[in-house]
Parts: C-alpha cells; structure tokens; sequence
C-alpha cells in the first residue's frame, strides 16, 4: 500500500498498516479531508487484495457524505472483495445501518 501518513488542516492522518493490506486512520472526516478520505478509498477499489482494512479506532468523527463515500467505494468493488472496518466509530456503523444496511461488500469488526 503506497498511501504515507498524510495529515492535513483538519487533522486526518492516514497511515499504511503493517502486516495486512490497508490504512490506519486518525482524526476527523469531514468537509475539508474527505479529498484524501477518498483518495485512500479509491485506492482501495483500484488495487487487487480481497480484502482492505480500515482501522478507526482513532477516527472521532465521520460525516454522513465520508460514509457515503465509503459505502460508494464498496459498491464498486468487485464481487468477491470487501471493506473490513476495524473499530469504527459508533456513529459510521449506525449511519451505515440506516442507509446501506444490505452492503455485503463491508464487514464491521469491533475487536
């Protein structure tokens, strides 16, 4: 995974995550960092793993168009591969509940 830790004005930290392919996020997505959200997550639709892991146990904040961005890209993977968000805020699980409750191509992991 090519993505470097990236911060930017308001605060989204991006980092690879050793041992598995994926991004460790940190901050806030939002207005004026969810450019480099979807930038990682493009990536992500891109670039051929089965799997791509999210971890955002450091993520405090996710507006509902940084969900819809994610659930976007996952609509545009590949049958067969998905999204494994690591401890994501409770906010994005139930954001993405509501409006994309039948999305096979994201898994929540809370451990």
């Amino acid at each position: 995974m090519s993505t470097q830790h990236r911060p930017t004005p308001d605060g989204l930290r991006l980092s690879p995550l050793s041992g598995r392919w994926g991004v460790r996020a940190a901050g806030e997505v939002g207005l004026t960092t969810r450019e480099v959200w979807e930038r990682a997550l493009e990536q992500a639709v891109r670039e051929g793993e089965d799997v791509f892991y999210l971890e955002l146990s450091a993520v405090t904040f996710v507006d509902v168009a940084g969900v819809g961005a994610l659930a976007a890209a996952a609509q545009r993977l590949p049958d067969g591969r998905r999204i494994v968000l690591h401890r994501p805020p409770p906010a994005l699980s139930r954001v993405l509940e509501m409006f994309w409750p039948d999305l096979p191509a994201i898994e929540v992991a809370t451990r």
